[in-house]
């Protein structure tokens, strides 16, 4: 019971977390999406993997096997802490050295000064990861929900004033560097451990056997995920690629974040009752119904608000994000589902099926990438929707051997959700027939689509529901209650 407790609580401040700085960051992208264009977000866009790689080989799958690991020490820390730096500023000066590479491959010679900028946030990012990673396996999501709000609003601030003194994409820039500066900073002020020069090659070895797995995993996942851009920025112009980063931001803002939140709390959760097989099992299956049922309502939601909620929020000149984000909610509604199964494979060890299902997945993903080149951003974001499906398969194929729960339990469990969700989103998308005003359609919308879906699941009586009902009216107990005293 205490840990269901210690797993709420995270869980809560991990979506308080996500929600804050993810809302505080989207409002920052709103206002500088009114102010820039869409090229302008191309431009940053085109580095976005390179920055992405070299942070997913800098955290090189240890923070993963920390947590895991319960007896993990002080000599566990100081390795790991030293390692990230030290590849942190080998990947910085790789970077630095091929920005003039970079920007010929994408015919942008602002790209050069853009690259060596942006770049220092991979040692910034090194510096905070093993603090980091002390509060999560602590399951203090609490103090990490205070760094993120204080980091967003100050780079939203700098963002924003850059851009208003018409630095352009330089302030797209300002915004990211000030961001990690100032959570790498934070999570110093807030976190007591300190390094010290202890440096251990057993260590490493111990932690990189079950790291190195997960790190080459992310590297081929960070690769995928972010190769849209080089596609986009390669084979078009730095204005679809900024119509792609605007839609991309709108999805991410459900997808992106519920996935943090559920694989955030859930792994080092589900690490404690590892050995529990039958509580393992159904712990699992509570957390895939309970997130599935948010996932669903709002991804499919948000595609059927998607126009009205675009052009209200950020103007006409951004209606071709309107259909790229459509796409990918279809696509990103799997993603909270495909990170908890592939947390199982974590929690229990197996790294090496984790590596050899993301090497399978992304040779069906280069179907899409195919596609892409040849036939345009929309046949290759509605292909990504199908290969996402098949990945979902085979992850829940795997995961299900190690805990006796199968894919076919695992689709009866969120097919009432799913069904729910769907006929929600067709009759919001409907309500777009009517010739209203784009923000009074917006809002209506919203109204019918949550009425009518809270009065769905009261009638249905779905535990999940009754799961995610009782964890809000707790939550709103506690603040009435605190108002009061």
């Amino acid at each position: 019971m205490e840990l269901k407790k210690q797993t709420i609580h995270g869980a809560t401040w991990s979506a308080i977390d996500n929600v804050a700085s993810s809302g505080i960051t989207f409002l920052v992208g709103i206002v500088l999406a009114r102010i820039l264009t869409p090229t302008e977000f191309g431009i940053a866009g085109m580095i976005a993997i390179f920055i992405a790689v070299s942070n997913s080989i800098v955290e090189s799958g240890f923070s993963a096997a920390l947590i895991r690991k319960i007896s993990a020490n002080e000599k566990d820390y100081n390795t790991v802490f030293y390692f990230n730096l030290l590849v942190g500023i080998v990947l910085f000066t790789l970077l630095y050295v091929c920005a003039p590479l970079i920007s010929r491959f994408f015919k942008e010679p602002l790209l050069i000064s853009v690259t060596r900028v942006i770049g220092t946030v991979i040692i910034l990012n090194a510096f905070g990861i093993i603090q980091r990673t002390i509060l999560v396996k602590q399951i203090d999501f609490k103090t990490q929900a205070k760094i993120s709000v204080i980091a967003s609003v100050v780079s939203g601030i700098v963002g924003i004033g850059m851009a208003l003194m018409g630095f352009g994409v330089w302030s797209l820039v300002g915004q990211q560097v000030s961001r990690q500066l100032f959570n790498s900073l934070l999570l110093w002020l807030y976190n007591q451990w300190r390094p010290s020069w202890v440096f251990s090659t057993k260590s490493l070895k111990d932690l990189f056997g079950f790291g190195s797995k997960l790190l080459l995993s992310g590297l081929i996942n960070t690769i995928y995920n972010n190769i849209y851009y080089v596609i986009i920025g390669r084979f078009y112009s730095a204005d679809q690629l900024g119509q792609y980063t605007r839609a991309e931001q709108f999805n991410s803002i459900f997808s992106s974040n519920l996935t943090n939140v559920v694989q955030r709390v859930s792994y080092p959760a589900l690490c404690h009752i590892q050995d529990e097989e039958e509580r393992l099992r159904e712990a699992y299956r509570k957390v895939i119904k309970t997130t599935m049922l948010i996932t669903f309502a709002c991804m499919l939601g948000l595609a059927a608000v998607a126009k009205p909620l675009i052009l209200t929020l950020i103007g006409e000149k951004w209606l071709p994000a309107v259909a790229y984000l459509q796409i990918l909610c279809f696509s990103g509604m799997l993603y909270p589902l495909h990170a908890i199964n592939l947390n199982i494979l974590q929690v229990k060890g197996r790294s090496d099926l984790f590596l050899k299902l993301e090497i399978i997945k992304k040779i069906i993903g280069v179907v899409p990438i195919v596609l892409g080149i040849f036939y345009g951003i929309e046949a290759m974001l509605l292909c990504g929707v199908l290969t996402s499906i098949i990945c979902y398969f085979l992850n829940s194929y795997y995961s299900a051997r190690l805990i006796n729960y199968s894919t076919k339990n695992q689709v009866e469990d969120i097919m009432p959700a799913l069904c729910v969700s769907l006929i929600v989103a067709a009759i919001m998308w409907s309500l777009s027939l009517l010739q209203l005003p784009m923000i009074i359609l917006l809002l209506l919308q919203c109204v019918v689509g949550l009425a009518l879906a809270l009065f769905i699941y009261e009638k249905m009586h779905l535990a999940e529901y009754g799961e995610v009902k009782q964890i809000a009216v707790s939550l709103l107990n506690k603040k009435w209650k605190r108002q009061l005293q």
